[in-house]
């Protein structure tokens, strides 16, 4: 699995995660979606994404977008 691949995962699932947490615990979880989306806009204008780092140190191999 490349960086972006693991990238796209862990974004799609925070926002799976944030959402249940909503729903079930309290609505200020949406913020954490609102992060989220705000990451990826960033990281799509910057090219800067700290989880693409983490991901680089845990071994993923570089994907086109971050490399």
């Amino acid at each position: 699995m490349t960086i972006d691949r693991a990238v796209l995962m862990f974004a799609g699932l925070m926002v799976l995660l944030s959402l249940a947490l909503s729903h079930y615990v309290s609505p200020w979880f949406y913020l954490l979606t609102v992060f989220v989306g705000l990451n990826l806009i960033q990281a799509s204008i910057t090219g800067f994404c700290p989880a693409a780092m983490v991901f680089r140190k845990l071994g993923c191999p570089a994907g086109v977008a971050f490399k």
